[in-house]
């Protein structure tokens, strides 16, 4: 594991220059890492919970806290990554499937207390499959003859994203701009889309019950001119020239809603390295 104090650091600068458009995340991500890291014995893991509709940086933010605090990244033994699709596709597997999650994250956290357990995509999670993880999430002192309270749960979802984007456009009109959305103003909306969902794999989950969530963490939609910053940093990661007809083309090419004023990428950000390639 890297130095605390240090990655968080590092990890502003670069929450700062390369997360397009995401204030409240920047904001968010730092203040729970950092009041994490710098407690020599916290009470209890430290979970966030990622919402957003896709392309808004999710995934992207999720694997650059990964990298600052582990030397390996997403490639380090001690950091886990699930995904619902790839680990949990049967239903009628729940059973087992809640078993071995529950036997993985105990023998990891045994190995290494400083673990890193990401669940991807946790709209699609079996609802009651994750409630296996809840006694690691608390402030017990030990679970299951583990001491665990060191340890990092990042939930990824794309639950909630609608709601996200409707309180967004509705502050829009009421003239409030992007920037000036706080954390109040969306709370409400995600919890009964994401918490309140029997869709959600949070479903009546002990995690909401016992609000063993430390940060709910809101990642808004682009508009046009985060658009054409992605596809400018883009075009200098693929050592491309940054030619600004180019960029112009690229982010008019995406899809923008509602359909009468076109404010904000449908897709966010996640469609622009492959739209690239139609110009080079």
């Amino acid at each position: 594991l890297r130095a605390g104090h240090a990655g968080s650091c590092s990890l502003e600068f670069d929450l700062a220059t390369n997360l397009v458009g995401q204030p409240l995340v920047r904001q968010q991500v730092i203040k729970g890492l950092r009041e994490f890291l710098e407690n020599p014995n916290p009470v209890k893991p430290l979970v966030m919970s990622f919402h957003g509709s896709t392309g808004t940086g999710k995934t992207y933010v999720s694997s650059m806290l990964i990298r600052y605090l582990f030397q390996r990244g997403l490639q380090s033994p001690y950091v886990h990554h699930f995904s619902p699709i790839v680990h949990f596709p049967h239903a009628e597997l729940i059973e087992q499937y809640k078993e071995s999650l529950k036997r993985w994250v105990q023998g990891n956290l045994t190995n290494c207390g400083r673990s890193a357990f990401l669940f991807d995509e946790m709209d699609k999670m079996h609802p009651g499959l994750i409630d296996v993880i809840t006694p690691f999430l608390g402030p017990s002192w030990v679970v299951y003859g583990t001491n665990y309270r060191k340890a990092i749960f990042i939930f990824i979802s794309n639950a909630g994203g609608e709601q996200i984007n409707n309180v967004t456009l509705a502050l829009w009109h009421a003239r409030k701009d992007r920037e000036e959305i706080s954390l109040q103003d969306l709370e409400p909306a995600i919890s009964k889309a994401v918490f309140e969902n029997p869709q959600s794999g949070f479903w009546k989950s002990g995690i909401i019950n016992e609000h063993l969530i430390d940060f709910v963490v809101p990642f808004l939609p682009l508009k046009h001119h985060h658009v054409k910053q992605c596809v400018i940093s883009e075009l200098v990661q693929q050592g491309l020239e940054v030619r600004p007809g180019v960029v112009q083309e690229v982010a008019d090419s995406i899809l923008y809603f509602p359909e009468e004023e076109k404010l904000f990428s449908s897709t966010g950000c996640k469609t622009v390295a492959s739209r690239i390639s139609f110009f080079f």
